[in-house]
């Protein structure tokens, strides 16, 4: 499979309630359910976020186009025989959600670190209101990753045209969706880095409305990992975003972007809401915990302080622009 997918599969994540009330707001009574926090409650309130996140994508599919249209597309200059933007549309389709899914993950991490820091009590707006956004805009990071993984799947039905349907079906199908099937390039790791952060935010994400039934302990737990989701997003995009390969401003702006997320992080760990997650002196009894806990704290000041590394310096992993226009061809002939 000669095509190379240039997109991303964001994480999505759902509030921590890291600093939960004892009671919650409004009542709740012995089930400790806030009012209106229910996946069908939320998915109602999701449909002016999502709305606004077709609106993004739309944008964001006119500009690759265009871009496609113009030859400056980075796209075309990795995969030549893709310079023709109305028959890859589903293609810059499945772009445009990725992009659009990666912004709504960042945006739902950055809610979800300030949550859950501290100083809660000065943030713009209410907990509850701030908590809402949080979780809308985490079901929204989930359908669009879904949707760019679906486009993806369509683009790759419409360019295996020599095989039969069931076959096309198939092929779009397993390289899209299982791990490790897709043969071409750098996507033998990248696609499946991709899948696996679709595979580990839905769970994740969903696990929010059943933790009343889990505990509220094994759901904080298993809820850390949805940093691992958007880790691997941005790995993804990095690895397989055509439009980032190169050591342009796209790339760049992506780099930026993480300092906020890695800032944030460290803040978190170093100043947790919760008591029980303050670094005190090491026992005998949690000298593991205190130890996994050091090691983190280490590790997020030195993922900021690589990303200020990276950003002041330039050396960003990018490549060079090739100089010669690309050639026109046929997907048949690569």
């Amino acid at each position: 499979m000669p095509m190379q997918p240039e997109s991303v599969q964001p994480e999505s994540v759902q509030s921590e309630d890291e600093v939960t009330p004892a009671r919650p707001p409004g009542g709740g009574g012995q089930s400790g359910r806030s009012p209106g926090t229910s996946l069908r409650s939320d998915v109602r309130a999701a449909i002016p976020d999502a709305a606004a996140a077709v609106g993004v994508t739309v944008a964001v599919f006119v500009f690759l186009y265009v871009r496609m249209a113009s030859g400056d597309s980075a796209t075309v200059a990795v995969m030549p025989f893709m310079n023709d933007p109305s028959t890859y549309w589903m293609y810059l389709l499945s772009q445009a959600f990725g992009w659009s899914g990666l912004l709504w993950a960042w945006g739902t991490v950055m809610l979800g670190l300030v949550l859950s820091g501290p100083r809660t009590d000065r943030l713009p707006g209410s907990h509850a209101t701030l908590e809402r956004w949080h979780r809308t805009t985490s079901l929204t990071t989930m359908a669009l990753m879904f949707a760019h993984a679906l486009m993806f799947a369509a683009e790759l039905v419409r360019y295996e045209e020599k095989l039969a349907w069931a076959a096309r079906l198939w092929a779009g199908f397993a390289d899209s969706f299982m791990p490790f099937w897709y043969d071409s390039g750098t996507g033998k790791l990248a696609i499946p880095i991709g899948q696996g952060a679709l595979y580990l935010a839905v769970p994740l994400g969903l696990l929010f409305y059943a933790r009343h039934r889990i505990g509220a302990k094994t759901w904080r737990r298993l809820h850390r990992c949805v940093i691992v989701v958007y880790v691997l997003s941005v790995w993804h995009t990095f690895l397989y975003g055509t439009n980032v390969w190169y050591g342009e401003w796209p790339r760049t702006v992506l780099w930026l972007l993480q300092l906020p997320v890695a800032v944030l992080l460290l803040v978190r760990l170093m100043r947790p809401a919760r008591r029980s997650e303050r670094l005190a002196g090491p026992s005998r009894a949690g000298a593991a915990n205190w130890t996994l806990r050091a090691a983190g704290r280490i590790a997020a000041a030195a993922v900021v302080v690589g990303l200020l590394a990276v950003v002041a310096s330039g050396h960003d992993g990018g490549r060079e622009r090739p100089q010669d226009p690309p050639a026109k061809s046929s997907p048949s002939g690569v």
